[in-house]
């Protein structure tokens, strides 16, 4: 059961959505509480992960539910409220990263920035690219950065817009090991500070184990189990 937190300050969402005509029909009916700070979305490829992202972020239209941050809905089935994805203010980090490749990580960051003039959204690009630590890209182009270099431009970018919550589809898929824990070690450190709700989605279980305060496991478009990590993803489970 959510808690009083995760109702006042945090995401939930009720989504209902079929995919598919018989027998490959895909059936999502999910109803999800995430509080502030770092939950981790965890499942095999096809269970439906990055669908829920994509619906929350209003991407994808569930066919009913309703879906809501702090309290506000974003989308209603009954009331007919669907907010367009630029109006949620819910920051979604592809798996592909999407960076503009004719933007340098400076104008990339400051892309999302909202009611800001020039100069104030170029200062506060720079102060989210010092945050990340890649403040020396500034002005270099995503095709010379690496693996992790672009994850934390990416970082940087979602949360210079100042979202009410952020969605992270399997983000550190392409690094290595080493990487992907000081990444994360970062990420951990960042939504404390912010106290919004984040969402990561991973099929990685030995990541999810790593990060995971909340865990919910998906299968099959369902959410079987919701907890610690260390109960939800047993050994062997």
């Amino acid at each position: 059961m959510a808690s009083d937190t995760a109702a006042s300050s945090g995401l939930s969402a009720r989504i209902r959505l079929q995919r598919g005509d018989e027998p490959v029909r895909f059936q999502l009916d999910v109803a999800l509480e995430f509080a502030p700070g770092l939950n981790v979305l965890f499942g095999p490829s096809g269970s439906g992960k990055t669908t829920i992202l994509s619906v929350i972020a209003g991407l994808l239209r569930p066919d009913a539910g309703r879906i809501a941050v702090s309290g506000e809905p974003l989308f209603d089935a009954r009331a007919g409220i669907d907010l367009a994805p630029e109006r949620r203010r819910v920051a979604l980090v592809f798996q592909s990263l999407a960076l503009f490749p004719h933007l340098d990580a400076l104008s990339n960051v400051g892309y999302g920035i909202p009611n800001a003039s020039k100069a104030e959204r170029a200062e506060r690009a720079r102060a989210w690219l010092t945050r990340m630590r890649v403040a020396d890209l500034a002005h270099r182009y995503p095709g010379s950065f690496s693996g992790g270099e672009a994850q934390r431009v990416a970082l940087a970018r979602a949360l210079a817009s100042e979202p009410r919550a952020l969605l992270l589809d399997e983000p550190f898929s392409a690094l290595d090991h080493g990487l992907v824990g000081e990444l994360a070690a970062e990420l951990v450190s960042h939504v404390r500070s912010l106290s919004l709700p984040v969402v990561l989605v991973t099929h990685d279980r030995k990541l999810a184990r790593e990060l995971g305060r909340e865990v919910t496991l998906l299968r099959a478009g369902r959410a079987e189990r919701v907890g610690p990590a260390s109960d939800v993803l047993a050994e062997g489970d």
